[in-house]
């Protein structure tokens, strides 16, 4: 009788967490919208980007870098080759110049994820950190642009077991940044199967620099882009699966305390921000089924967001 009774109540406890968790998983998945077509008038189909786009980061002067040919663990499998684009927004022509790379750099097993550029106030030299996930690990490589000739020059890949699973990157200095990991666990498995279907917020932020290493923010479903205010003292994280982007103030050693979260309502991917205003660009996702079950004949879809206002209050402008 004692057993049944144990039974009986393990079962119940079970039955009650497995609720819960479709709760919580329904409620951050829950981005179902069809899109309504509204291009802006001024929006153009960009050429040579055969694979698509998976982040941009801007300099002051106009120039965009843009990544590539992302093979994700879990999507659809792809031919595509990680490339690194440069991008004059100045330019009408608008049309994108692959960066060379260096010759000793792996360009096989290039893998590009997310993208941040740092230039260097002492002598003006352009830094450019990319996310890189050759044969599906995760590491940083750290690049030097040179506009003369429109190439980039590698100088390390950073490696550190707590930048496992690094989906986006901020840059605070010549060798510092702020990064975030999109899942808690390694393995394909648990990653791409258990860690949603128990919608665990174990997903955090780590800060970098070779004198310290450390999470400065966790609690994430899945921390995916980041970025930084003009003034440097905020740091924006978009938490995809929770629909939300996070509003985090930085401390003098590099910690980050929340400040607010902002409901997007939608699967919001990159951030960027605008240098005059403060404003942040969001790419978001609508439709997080069409986009796990994606299906070439009908596409999910994708929106840009606009958050204004976002220190004291917030306006979301769809």
């Amino acid at each position: 009788m004692g057993k049944l009774v144990f039974i009986s109540i393990a079962i119940a406890a079970l039955s009650a967490l497995i609720g819960e968790r479709f709760v919580n998983l329904r409620r951050i998945t829950l981005a179902s919208r069809e899109l309504v077509q509204n291009h802006l008038p001024n929006c153009v189909t960009l050429k040579n980007l055969d694979y698509g786009s998976e982040d941009i980061t801007i300099l002051d002067n106009g120039l965009a870098f843009i990544s590539t040919g992302l093979k994700y663990p879990g999507f659809p499998p792809s031919d595509a080759t990680s490339k690194i684009f440069a991008l004059d927004m100045k330019d009408p022509r608008m049309k994108p110049v692959e960066l060379r790379m260096s010759r000793s750099f792996d360009l096989d097993s290039f893998n590009a994820h997310g993208i941040s550029v740092y230039s260097d106030p002492s002598d003006g030299t352009v830094y450019l950190f990319v996310v890189n996930h050759p044969h599906h690990k995760s590491q940083v490589e750290q690049f030097i642009f040179l506009e003369d000739d429109f190439s980039l020059v590698h100088v390390k890949t950073i490696k550190h077991e707590l930048l496992y699973s690094v989906n986006d990157i901020v840059a605070v200095g010549v060798e510092a940044f702020y990064a975030t990991n999109d899942h808690y666990f390694t393995h394909p498995i648990f990653k791409g199967i258990v860690e949603p279907f128990l919608a665990l917020p174990w997903s955090n932020v780590v800060y970098y620099s070779p004198e310290e290493v450390k999470v400065v923010s966790e609690g994430y479903y899945s921390a995916n882009g980041i970025n930084i205010s003009p003034d440097k003292g905020h740091i924006y994280v978009a938490d995809v699966f929770d629909h939300n982007v996070h509003v985090l103030e930085r401390k003098e050693d590099n910690a980050l305390v929340s400040v607010k979260s902002v409901a997007v309502g939608s699967l919001c991917d990159n951030i960027e921000v605008d240098p005059e205003t403060g404003d942040l660009w969001l790419g978001c996702h609508p439709n997080a089924w069409k986009l796990v079950m994606f299906d070439v004949k009908d596409p999910p879809g994708s929106e840009v967001r606009r958050l204004t206002k976002v220190y004291f209050c917030y306006i979301l402008l769809s």
